[in-house]
């Protein structure tokens, strides 16, 4: 059985005596602002190329520890420097966000990806938190209303597809809409909260949720119905079970218990469909019929999909008391913290083979930053310190 003091001890520690001063250390640019992401195992640049949604996610991360950890002027200052950068050079004219830029600012990559937008307003949302600076509650909020105007055809004049050949819901916005929500409650309207929220979670849990199976589809049709191609099967196991937190959250907010034994539950057969039986671990991409995922990465095991994990999983204990909960975390923690973290150098590793070896030794890159990992440890540790003062409360 877990001991919740033990955890607790080993998840702070670890998020504030590795995670987060590789990043205090080796990510600012002090020349032109922003942060480098693309660094080796040693916090070597490798690429000066910044990715917005990266920069984004780790102004969110930083102003959440000066929000709701410490009042650090250190890590306020950090905020700043992704924020300022961004605020320069992250948008278009229009205020749609730029997928890349280079070192200077310069667009590289049009903005055709909503998510861009999505971190930009988590981010600034955040900052807006500690500042109470007008000018970012006024960058989420614009930024917030551009997503929902987005909403049916998140990328615009960028889809390649052709117009009503095959028309797809993906599941990725609606899933982190749940959550952008929660994160801009001091913003938005609470009716608008409500109303959003409560339209999200009938999406999520009744659109994309494959009755037969219980699991979550990355891809309906737009009428909500299965499609029988590779990206109508496809399931992403780590997407299905971070938006599970996201649900539990928001069924918090509107005192929905069925749907959180329901998220729960989910949580467990994505688990028992997606847990390689033979090497351990939780397959990044997978077919609902069974034939060969498109994918060629679809066996690697990956850092955010395990992260994601235990935090649903801690949350669905924390919510239910389900002891099946418990029993999984013990795996995949047990899994996460003999694979991920680097013993020789700070930070974790993203990219696993099937059998567990490291695939890449880099500690970030195009898509992970200082995200995933710190709020990944923060989560859990928050819940986990939770467990205990419960336990000692029942006493």
């Amino acid at each position: 059985m877990i001991d919740p003091i033990k955890l607790t001890d080993q998840y702070r520690k670890e998020l504030f005596g590795n995670i987060i001063p590789f990043w205090m250390e080796h990510s600012p640019d002090e020349k032109y602002g922003g942060y480098f992401t693309c660094l080796d195992r040693k916090g070597n640049v490798f690429d000066t190329d910044k990715f917005i949604w990266l920069q984004c996610r780790q102004v969110w991360m930083f102003s959440t520890l000066y929000n709701k950890i410490e009042k650090r002027a250190e890590w306020l200052d950090m905020a700043h420097i992704g924020a300022e950068f961004l605020q320069r050079h992250g948008s278009d004219n229009g205020g749609n966000w730029y997928f890349s830029l280079d070192r200077k600012g310069t667009p590289l990559v049009q903005p055709y990806n909503i998510f861009s937008d999505c971190f930009a307003a988590m981010a600034f949302g955040e900052l807006f938190k500690a500042t109470g600076e007008e000018k970012h509650a006024v960058l989420a909020s614009t930024t917030f209303n551009n997503i929902l105007a987005r909403g049916n055809n998140p990328k615009g004049k960028y889809n390649k597809l052709v117009p009503g050949s095959r028309p797809l819901k993906n599941f990725s916005l609606p899933m982190i809409m749940c959550n952008l929500a929660l994160e801009l409650e001091e913003l938005l309207d609470n009716d608008l909260i409500d109303e959003l929220t409560s339209g999200l979670v009938d999406e999520v849990m009744e659109d994309f949720y494959h009755q037969d199976s219980g699991l979550i589809l990355e891809n309906i049709s737009s009428d909500g119905s299965f499609v029988d191609c590779f990206e109508g099967r496809l399931l992403n196991p780590g997407h299905a079970n971070e938006a599970m937190w996201f649900i539990m959250d928001v069924a918090v907010r509107h005192r929905r218990d069925d749907v959180i034994e329901k998220a729960v539950q989910i949580v467990l057969d994505t688990l028992m469909y997606s847990w390689d039986q033979k090497y351990g671990g939780i397959y990044y991409f997978m077919d609902i019929k069974g034939h060969p995922p498109q994918q060629l990465e679809w066996d690697q095991k990956l850092w955010w999909v395990h992260i994601e994990t235990l935090i649903s999983l801690l949350k669905g204990y924390n919510y239910t008391r389900n002891e099946k909960c418990l029993i999984w975390f013990e795996k995949v923690h047990e899994y996460t913290w003999d694979k991920f973290p680097d013993p020789e150098a700070k930070e974790w590793f993203g990219y696993l083979n099937r059998r567990g070896e490291v695939l890449l030794p880099l500690k970030g890159g195009k898509w992970k930053g200082c995200f995933h990992v710190p709020r990944g440890l923060f989560q859990c540790w928050k819940i986990l310190e939770n467990m205990v003062e419960n336990d000692k409360t029942s006493r």
